[in-house]
């Protein structure tokens, strides 16, 4: 089951403007989670995303294109690939296996319009021993890649967080737990 770990607003440029709400859910009752006092935040939410099923669900503030989103998702999952492999944290046998997943994931997304306050949910399926783990965007597909997967949920936390909103309250929740 699921739990509300924490919601906010992805705004963009220096006009602020609203983009689209954003929620991050996980299952938190998941045994093979193991958050450590001694852990950062940022390794907890890692954990988190590496150990648990998770969701991130989208909704709109204004209509958008669903060809807007995608071109956004690949952005930052290539440019987390690039500084992976620039930093160490990517093997060239990562990169290479995430090639494949990422010109999926360009293919799932139609040429239409996602309306305002339209959800779109991006599931990722917790880790079965011997499979890739999946990312199912909602009504559009899946893509089946450990590294594309976990990062492409990773990136909504990255620094500050794509919504600085919803990571601070991600990080709240984690830190309410261990009380």
């Amino acid at each position: 089951m699921l739990s509300l770990v924490g919601v906010g607003v992805r705004t963009v440029s220096f006009l602020r403007i609203q983009v689209y709400s954003v929620g991050f859910y996980a299952d938190l009752n998941n045994p093979k989670l193991k958050l450590e006092p001694t852990m950062t935040p940022d390794e907890k939410i890692r954990e988190i995303v590496n150990t648990c099923a998770c969701e991130i669900r989208i909704v709109p503030t204004r209509n958008t294109s669903y060809s807007h989103l995608r071109d956004a998702f690949i952005r930052a999952i290539t440019a987390r690939l690039r500084d992976g492999r620039n930093n160490g944290d990517t093997t060239e046998e990562e990169a290479a296996l995430a090639a494949s997943p990422i010109r999926k994931l360009k293919t799932l997304f139609p040429n239409t319009t996602l309306t305002k306050h339209s959800p779109l949910d991006i599931f990722l399926y917790p880790p079965t021993p011997g499979n890739a783990r999946a990312l199912t965007f909602r009504d559009l597909g899946s893509i089946e890649s450990d590294w594309v997967a976990r990062e492409f949920v990773l990136h909504y936390f990255q620094g500050d967080g794509l919504s600085p909103p919803l990571k601070k309250m991600v990080v709240e929740s984690i830190e309410s737990l261990q009380k």
